[in-house]
Parts: structure tokens; C-alpha cells; sequence
């Protein structure tokens, strides 16, 4: 980090960044203040992007595809060259998808995951399990940047609400996917292990939605669910200021999310 200003880190959902460009993604990225986006649900090769699209010098990249097209697919956007950068988690069942890229400034590392839906093409949870290897397996990862001194966030879309406070209808979600117990026990395990819920921490009040329906007016009556997060590990905890949701802003099913962090964290 070139000064002592402190840095917002976004995390996006956008639901297709094609889309999205369409929808004033552009102009909200140079007015959002943050010098790290995380987007995830890209849907596209980098070579489809318009060519307003976020871009060097102004914007360092590091798209991270799907082998797939149209399909998953995550980027990194940041202000300044990160100092190394990297994609995938080593599983080939997990990588033909695109689902996780980081990029480390100084001793911060930031991993930017979509991490799986567990439902499967009929509504059912046939990817559940698909699902929790790869929150197993991205949380082995995560771990092992942490034991080597690095410290860690962990932002993207979940696709799990922790608690009932992370929803507006919990009472009839109980075996829906993204809010079955062994979904949350999963995520659970990854604080029980010291990872932190940067939100949570600093605003333990309900009402808070980051993905809503786009059927019936959800989001404009606001029943929605928090899935999107950035998990902080225990040793990067003490430099996060601040975090944040952006119900505001529009363009996608998701609005941004993210955390203020004091530039000291990368030294």
C-alpha cells in the first residue's frame, strides 16, 4: 500500500458483469472509493468485455474464468498492482469452475470466492455435498496462508446464511439450500476456528440482506438473505475499521458489500 489512507475492499455478486456494465456498473466502480473489488458470478471470458470495462492503468485485473462459458467465473479488481497473485485451489473439480482468485499486497492476502449453490438443476440439494468439499477445501487454503504469517481476508458470495438473523423467512428455509444445518455447521466451523464475520461483529442488529428474489418485490420490501461476506482471520481482525453493505446500490440480485481497513495491515 502506497500511504496510510485506509482502503475499502468491495465484494460484488454481479450476477453477470455484462450485464451489469449495462446496468452503470462502470460509473459506480470509479465513485464506489474502493481500491479492492471482488466480483464473483462474472459469466464471461475477459476477452467478451465491453470495452468501457474496468482496465489498466486505472484498474489492475485478474479475471479468473470458468472453463465453462456463461458460467460462474470470478475477477479482482484493484487500484494498485498487487504484489503476487494467484487462482484456483488445486482440485480440478473446483477450478474447471472459477471460483476462487486472490491477490496479496505485502503481508494481506485477499481471496475472493463464489463459493457453490447446493442446489442442483431440479431444486433439489444434489450439489450439497459439492458444495461442502469446496468449503473445506477453501478453508484448508485459507488456513495455510494464515500458519505462514500472512493476514487474510476471505470476501464472496457464501451462498450460506449463518443464522436466522441472516434471513428474513428462516422458519420455512430449514431445508432449503443456503440455509440447511449442515451448510451453517460448515460455516460454523470456520469461526469456531478464529475466522470472523466482519459484519456480524460490528453490527449485530437484523434487518441487514445482501441477495434478494427478484420475484414479488423482495427487495424493495426487503425479505432477503446475508450470503455475502468477508471473513477475517483472526491476526487481520484488529486492522478492519469498519463493514458495510450497500442495499442502495442496484444492478445485479446482490449489492456490494465490504470492509474499511487500515493501509498497516499490509505491513
Amino acid at each position: 500500500m502506497s500511504d496510510k489512507s485506509p482502503w475499502k475492499i468491495c465484494s460484488w455478486n454481479v450476477n453477470g458483469l455484462r450485464a451489469c456494465i449495462g446496468k452503470g456498473f462502470v460509473p459506480w466502480l470509479d465513485q464506489s472509493g474502493c481500491q479492492v473489488v471482488g466480483l464473483q458470478e462474472v459469466r464471461a471470458f475477459e476477452k467478451q468485455l465491453p470495452p468501457e470495462s474496468p482496465q489498466p492503468p486505472t484498474w489492475h485485473t485478474h479475471y479468473t474464468p470458468a472453463v465453462r462459458p456463461g458460467y460462474s467465473g470470478v475477477g479482482l479488481l484493484s487500484r494498485l498492482p498487487p504484489d503476487d497473485r494467484g487462482a484456483g485451489l488445486g482440485v480440478p473439480a473446483f477450478d474447471v469452475e472459477g471460483r476462487l482468485g486472490w491477490v496479496r499486497f505485502g503481508r494481506l492476502v485477499i481471496a475472493n470466492a463464489y463459493f457453490p449453490k447446493g442446489s442442483g438443476k431440479d431444486r433439489d440439494n444434489s450439489r450439497v455435498p459439492y458444495k461442502l468439499d469446496f468449503y473445506r477445501a477453501a478453508f484448508d487454503f485459507v488456513q495455510r496462508l494464515h500458519r505462514d504469517g500472512l493476514r487474510v481476508l476471505v470476501m464472496g458470495d457464501y451462498n450460506t446464511a449463518h443464522e436466522e438473523i441472516d434471513l428474513a423467512r428462516p422458519k420455512t428455509n430449514h431445508e432449503t439450500s443456503g440455509f440447511l444445518p449442515v451448510e451453517r455447521a460448515e460455516f460454523g466451523r470456520w469461526l469456531a476456528a478464529g475466522w470472523v464475520d466482519t459484519f456480524r461483529r460490528l453490527h449485530p442488529e437484523p434487518g441487514h440482506y445482501s441477495w434478494w428474489s427478484q420475484r414479488m418485490g423482495a427487495r424493495a420490501r426487503n425479505v432477503g438473505w446475508r450470503i455475502d461476506y468477508v471473513l477475517a482471520s483472526p491476526d487481520a481482525l484488529p486492522f478492519v475499521k469498519d463493514a458495510f453493505i450497500w442495499p442502495q446500490v442496484t444492478g445485479s440480485d446482490h449489492c456490494p458489500i465490504g470492509v474499511e481497513v487500515a493501509a498497516e495491515i499490509a505491513t
